[in-house]
């Protein structure tokens, strides 16, 4: 059985956080998710630096982004993963509440693999919610995990 990639959920507000955890947890998904709620938080576990530099290796199912985050916004967060060599592969979905066009070309633009509208209504929101987090984490065939780094070895001469 392959392992179970974790979900990273990039989310600032307590709300729509609750409501996207509660919609994930109703999926009956195996995948652990793991909430970072600025954009500076997600890249530092994405690099496993910072705080999260004894994570567990490999990378997420999927990244659900937000557009509106502190410290670097769902764009800046979205570039630097699809501009990072060993991230690229990695699955951004943002799901955001913005309409406006200049949002969704801009992240295409970027290489964002699908944008969801956060519905305003209950209903409609639990539903999109589980349906991305069922594409992406059971029904998508995964990049191949990347091989594990190993630092080089120096000797002295």
């Amino acid at each position: 059985m392959p392992d179970i990639k974790p979900i990273l959920l990039v989310e600032d507000n307590p709300n729509d956080l609750e409501l996207t955890l509660h919609a994930l947890e109703r999926s009956l998904l195996a995948n652990e998710v793991v909430v970072a709620r600025d954009g500076a938080e997600a890249i530092d576990w994405l690099k496993s630096r910072g705080a999260h530099v004894n994570r567990s290796d490999g990378d997420p199912a999927v990244v659900l982004l937000d557009l509106k985050l502190p410290k670097l916004d769902g764009l800046q967060v979205l570039e630097m993963i699809k501009t990072d060599t060993e991230l690229r592969h990695v699955p951004v979905v943002m799901l955001t509440a913005s309409k406006e066009e200049s949002d969704l070309v801009h992240s295409y633009s970027l290489g964002v693999n699908a944008f969801v509208v956060k519905p305003v209504d209950f209903k409609e929101f639990f539903k999109a919610i589980q349906d991305v987090g069922v594409f992406w984490a059971i029904l998508n065939e995964p990049h191949p995990p990347r091989p594990r780094q190993t630092p080089m070895k120096v000797t002295e001469a």
